[in-house]
């Protein structure tokens, strides 16, 4: 662990320098979602540092919420259900319960089968993989909105299969049962016309606008959890954006 120098080139706390790297450390997945830290002694001396200047740095990590002291048992990373709350993160539906909407979930099939070649492609697994396809119906305000099917690779397709996902989001089933935190997502949206078997669903006349979607959600050890393939009644919801001189935020709303 080396101190250094910042803009005005005076030395950093050992202690920062120190959190800086378990930080590192967890948001990489050497640590990973729950588990415990070594002791503290233990890792103090592992790291070369004093319990002093190793307390200091927990105390920042316990901070920024990136890990949970329990007296008389040691320090965790935060479990995954924290990272799964994360705003910037949470899925359209979680979106659109933030604004006060009623957003409920009918299940079209659960199934465990061999993967299709383009979801093959952005799970990153290999040919001949199996995962679960995920089916459902979404209603906004009690009027179908969205017609989604999730696919999520094994090991964690055997482990969720029987989850009643009209009742547990899919995030949260992978938080809670496979111990699986989300750390990013990349989503793109096209506007199409409605295709026959999703107006059929959604009950949209054909040529019907709609957004597809597509989503590839990564776990903190950059591994794929989640593929997903949406189509969103282009007449019902609307994406709106708010640039800010330093970021970019992208909200849904509901139209009619």
């Amino acid at each position: 662990m080396k101190d250094v120098g910042g803009v005005s080139g005076a030395v950093r706390p050992k202690y920062k320098i120190l959190q800086d790297e378990l930080s590192d450390r967890i948001r990489s997945g050497v640590y990973r979602p729950g588990q415990a830290l070594p002791p503290q002694r233990k890792l103090a001396a592992s790291l070369d540092v004093t319990l002093m200047t190793l307390r200091q740095a927990l105390r920042g990590l316990s901070d920024q919420g990136l890990v949970v002291q329990q007296p008389g048992r040691g320090t965790f990373v935060t479990p995954p259900l924290a990272a799964y709350q994360v705003a910037s993160l949470r899925s359209l539906a979680d979106e659109l319960r933030a604004q006060g909407r009623t957003v409920t979930t009918q299940v079209v099939s659960v199934q465990v089968r061999v993967l299709p070649a383009k979801v093959v492609e952005n799970l990153a697994a290999g040919s001949g993989a199996r995962g679960l396809r995920l089916e459902r119906i979404r209603a906004v305000d009690g009027r179908l909105a969205v017609h989604q099917v999730s696919w999520v690779p094994e090991p964690f397709a055997s482990v969720i299969r029987h989850v009643d996902f009209e009742v547990t989001p899919l995030y949260q089933a992978l938080a809670e049962l496979c111990g699986a935190a989300i750390a990013s997502a990349a989503e793109s949206f096209r506007p199409e016309k409605v295709t026959p078997r999703a107006g059929e669903i959604l009950r949209l006349p054909a040529g019907s606008p709609v957004f597809a979607s597509e989503r590839v959600t990564k776990g903190v050890d950059s591994a794929v959890l989640v593929y997903d393939q949406a189509t969103i009644d282009g007449s019902r919801l609307s994406i709106r954006a708010e640039r800010l001189a330093h970021s970019i935020s992208l909200s849904w709303n509901v139209s009619g």
